[in-house]
């Protein structure tokens, strides 16, 4: 019992090491909305954003800014106006990147710089040369490697131009190849930078989770500039997409026993003074509207009257779900009448195999008559030829027709201009054709012979499956040979225009 007792104490003390350790490192957090925006009420009726100042084509809205819009050759960045004033940080970005083509351009970056950068600049829609970090989003594929779109951290000291024929492969830290144009859900990424590592954590936007997030890359030993800007800056070329930033949200890092104490703290009396005083307005202020009511019912009904044009949050969700509901009754309704459909079918083949199989077997004194049956397998190879071959007559009537039309241009162009010459067929086309007459002349040969062979036939049949499928086999090998000669004749030929 004693060491039983003993053995369990030591398990207790090296939890609570194994407790302490782990959570000992974690980092205090805190909100910096002077370093944030999200919607609503993003921009203000001036169309500022408080804290943050943007330029060139980029747009902001109540509900996003639009960085760059999707048209051609259009750049655009957003900044804080003041420094950050704490040493580690995390940055949740919410963006959407979407446009008509299948490839887009040329993307969006996250700057945090020693100093703002340009509204228009040569990178992203900013400066190059920084001193700092950039987290680029590129979307298009300069290099041609076929390895966007891409996500990358590059870091510069001030110095070093940005690797635009690369897409600043030489250049950059870390990175990781995703997807994150046109997807159903806004796309998000935290970029967290604490104790000198970098590390990205990426929301692809398949889902709605908001913590469906993977890990892009992570790099230790990153040393970025104190008090620095944050920044976000979009750029398009000559392929144009939209990109829409959602909210940009900012939290400071501190490690354990280093949180900052605010300057002004609001003690408890005045906590619950300032509460009462908000629950007496809130009663005054609903007084006010009852007397108002009353006053004025003609005005009461028509604010209900237009009330009934609109819909509420849950009457929304509520049409939504019915919605999907109903197109999912749909399909399943339609699954269903197939699914009938084919048990039809099932049925009515199963009757017909019963019936052949009681057809087949004769009396006992009448002799069995042979009868000479195709199989099903058999039959589909006879249909599948027979389909081959309807293609192949109906690519042969088309060139047939290409032919047609070329030699009535070259005899009015020869109407036309009497002294032009017409250029003489080759040798490779002189016995390409004999050899095709030859061929055919053999082929019309055996049919006599074979037709011939038919003639004194009995009435059972005499071509077999195979010698049907194999005369098919040879039509479609010389088919098909000239058909590629053909093709290589007119890529020549296009080469002289």
């Amino acid at each position: 019992m004693k060491m039983a007792a003993e053995v369990r104490w030591l398990l207790v003390f090296l939890a609570f090491l194994t407790f302490t350790f782990v959570f000992a490192d974690i980092p205090h957090r805190k909100f910096e909305y002077k370093y944030s925006f999200k919607p609503p009420y993003l921009a203000q009726k001036d169309r500022s954003v408080p804290f943050w100042e943007y330029g060139g084509n980029a747009i902001a809205s109540a509900e996003n800014v639009r960085v760059a819009p999707s048209l051609r050759s259009q750049k655009g960045a957003i900044w804080m106006k003041q420094p950050i004033n704490f040493d580690w940080w995390e940055v949740d970005l919410m963006f959407r990147i979407t446009g008509r083509g299948r490839i887009g351009a040329d993307g969006l970056a996250f700057w945090y710089t020693g100093a703002k950068g340009a509204y228009n600049g040569t990178v992203f829609g900013s400066s190059d040369q920084w001193n700092g970090l950039g987290v680029f989003f590129d979307s298009f594929d300069n290099d041609n490697k076929h390895n966007n779109p891409y996500i990358m951290a590059v870091q510069n000291d001030g110095t070093k131009i940005f690797d635009h024929a690369n897409d600043g492969t030489t250049q950059l830290l870390a990175g990781c190849l995703r997807d994150f144009r046109n997807k159903p859900f806004a796309t998000r990424a935290r970029i967290e930078y604490y104790q000198n590592v970098l590390t990205l954590f990426f929301h692809s936007g398949m889902t709605n989770n908001d913590q469906d997030y993977e890990t892009c890359f992570r790099v230790e030993n990153v040393i970025l500039p104190k008090s620095g800007y944050f920044g976000v800056s979009a750029a398009t070329g000559g392929l144009a997409d939209d990109h829409d930033v959602i909210h940009f949200l900012t939290t400071s890092l501190h490690p354990p026993g280093q949180l900052p104490t605010d300057s002004y703290k609001v003690s408890v009396e005045d906590q619950v003074k300032l509460s009462q005083e908000y629950q007496d307005y809130q009663k005054k202020l609903e007084q006010q509207k009852e007397e108002y009511h009353r006053e004025h019912p003609d005005q009461r009904r028509e604010k209900d009257e237009f009330e009934e044009y609109f819909e509420t949050d849950n009457q929304r969700e509520l049409r939504q779900i019915f919605s999907g509901q109903s197109q999912m009754f749909n399909v399943l309704r339609e699954l269903s009448r197939k699914l009938d459909e084919i048990v039809g079918r099932q049925e009515r083949t199963i009757s017909l195999i019963s019936q052949v199989q009681v057809g087949g077997v004769g009396g006992q004194g009448q002799p069995i008559q042979l009868i000479d049956t195709i199989r099903r397998q058999e039959v589909d190879a006879v249909l599948k030829n027979q389909n081959i071959l309807i293609s192949t007559v109906q690519e042969i009537r088309s060139f047939i027709g290409d032919v047609n039309s070329k030699s009535d241009n070259i005899l009015n162009n020869q109407a036309r201009n009497p002294t032009a010459q017409v250029q003489p067929m080759g040798y490779d086309y002189q016995a390409i054709i004999s050899e095709m007459r030859d061929r055919l002349n053999v082929l019309m040969r055996d049919i006599a012979q074979t037709n011939t062979k038919l003639a004194d036939c009995p009435t059972t049949n005499c071509l077999t499956t195979m010698m049907f499928l194999l005369f098919v086999a040879i039509q479609m090998i010389i088919l098909l040979a000239y058909s590629l000669y053909r093709d290589n004749k007119e890529a020549q030929a296009k080469k002289f225009y």
